[in-house]
């Protein structure tokens, strides 16, 4: 009787310790008691009733990412194309995601190309290759909205690849091979232009430089004729009053008159004017050059 009660005490400890259970971070455990929801565990130390509960579901409450086969869809033009689509989302609510759809990664699949059909459908190619941004806002508002009652929060939803045609990828390539090439002819244009304005710049300045430079000399030697002018005319007026502070007589008059007659008539000037009075400056000439000349012992 006493080896009985040992076996069931070990058993019951047994039990006990296989139906104590840890649930990990960011995950919870749906229990199901007698085939009915019970409780959704969380993070920690729980014990399930042995026989009556059960672990109907662990969840992971992580976000997830799922990526998803190309789909085939057609645009406003009738232009057929493959789109591969990535979705990210998480488990809100464990007990609506064991409970609220039957493979609710397949549900999520289905739903997301049924509604990139729909949106594309209502696009034209350029504008598809273009509006990624748009086709993401569009597609993930949707998603999360129908999926909000399968506990599932969509977060983001990506286009992976868009893959037109063959043959409009050939035409693509084309033409952006022409835009490039565009763009390049417009940069060297440009380049070439700016070179131009550059050296007509600098021809400019150069030219501008040279003249004020002959200007600044042609300045500078017309200063210096004018003070070398200015010069003689105060050497000429200092003279004169010299001449008039020491009151020359009549033969010194005559003579700084033949000096200045003399000068007239070196050959240089066009008009000479004789005065009246020439043989009488004549006689006084003759007169000083006998007195110079004149015996020293007289």
């Amino acid at each position: 009787m006493l080896y009985v009660f040992l076996i069931l005490i070990i058993l019951l400890i047994i039990v006990v310790i296989a139906n104590i259970k840890i649930v990990p971070q960011a995950h919870s455990y749906v229990i199901e008691r007698l085939g009915a929801y019970s409780a959704s565990w969380g993070t920690g130390l729980h014990v399930k009733i042995p026989f009556i509960e059960k672990i109907s579901k662990k969840v992971s409450l992580k976000e997830q990412v799922i990526d998803f086969p190309p789909q085939p869809v057609i645009t406003k033009d009738n232009v057929t194309m493959q789109i591969d689509t990535v979705v990210y989302f998480q488990i809100t609510d464990p007990k609506l995601y064991a409970y609220g759809v039957e493979r609710p990664i397949s549900a999520i699949e289905n739903l997301t190309a049924t509604t990139l059909r729909n949106i594309i459908g209502e696009m034209e190619l350029d504008h598809t290759l273009t509006s990624r941004d748009i086709i993401n806002t569009k597609i993930r508002a949707i998603l999360d909205e129908a999926t909000d009652a399968w506990g599932i929060k969509v977060n983001r939803v990506e286009l992976k690849n868009i893959m037109p045609p063959p043959e409009i990828q050939n035409a693509m390539e084309k033409q952006m091979k022409a835009v490039r090439e565009k763009r390049a002819a417009v940069t060297e244009a440009e380049g070439q232009k700016e070179s131009t304005i550059l050296v007509a710049e600098g021809e400019k300045e150069s030219a501008i430089l040279r003249a004020d430079a002959a200007k600044q000399a042609r300045i500078l030697e017309a200063q210096g004729e004018a003070e070398a002018i200015l010069a003689v005319q105060k050497a000429l007026a200092q003279g004169i009053q010299m001449l008039n502070e020491s009151n020359p007589n009549d033969a010194v008059i005559a003579l700084k008159s033949l000096e200045a007659f003399e000068k007239a008539a070196d050959g240089r000037a066009t008009k000479i004017i004789v005065p009246s009075n020439i043989q009488s400056l004549a006689g006084l000439a003759t007169s000083l050059k006998e007195l110079v000349t004149d015996d020293p012992k007289r």
